[in-house]
């Protein structure tokens, strides 16, 4: 989901609701160039929002509209900004706000950056598994350097733990979201319920 660009020319085909319409675009030379199966033009979904007095026009290749309600895909475009609080994250708590990467050779960079996405969301999934048991709790209302600690030491003791044990273990952290709980904050309350059993419906 992107903003639509000032001045852009486009073609409305269907409309799918109030403030959401099916449209055409034509694609300009430089991004055929750049992707050559690209066609001429391109069909999208429109939304047109107001947020705090101001209207936007958002552009979104899911053009589902019974999939995915206009209201709620415009709610999670107001969260766009997690992206780079995931970003940060990573760098400060994970990396502890090193500039580089540890490898040196091109191939063990690559290493390293997957291990370490692979560590962020499996942290995250964690989260996931937290919130779960927190009434009216958002994995993104949970603190991801406490979380991430805790599961640092989780697999400290589970070095130690019989295999029998583990699922125990884990069924222990997943009930620990109440210590990661962060204060909440005006005007930073998750898209709606609905969205969140509507994903879950689909996973």
């Amino acid at each position: 989901m992107i903003p639509l660009r000032k001045g852009a020319q486009y073609e409305e085909l269907r409309k799918l609701g109030k403030g959401d319409h099916l449209v055409k675009l034509k694609t300009s030379p430089q991004a055929r160039k750049k992707w050559p199966g690209l066609g001429n033009e391109v069909t999208a979904r429109l939304l047109t929002v107001t947020r705090k007095g101001k209207v936007c026009h958002l552009l979104t290749s899911m053009t589902d509209a019974m999939r995915f309600p206009g209201g709620e895909m415009a709610d999670l475009y107001s969260h766009r900004w997690e992206i780079e609080l995931g970003y940060r994250e990573i760098k400060q708590t994970m990396q502890l706000s090193r500039l580089t990467l540890r490898s040196k050779k091109p191939e063990l960079v690559e290493q390293e950056l997957w291990g370490v996405l692979l560590a962020y969301n499996l942290v995250r999934y964690q989260m996931i598994k937290m919130a779960e048991h927190l009434k009216g709790y958002w994995p993104n209302q949970l603190s991801f350097s406490e979380s991430c600690g805790m599961v640092m030491r989780m697999l400290m003791t589970l070095q130690g733990a019989s295999p029998g044990r583990i699922p125990e273990l884990m069924r222990d952290l997943a009930s620990m979201g109440q210590l990661v709980k962060l204060p909440t904050r005006r005007g930073s309350e998750p898209p709606r319920e609905s969205w969140r059993l509507n994903f879950l419906r689909k996973r």
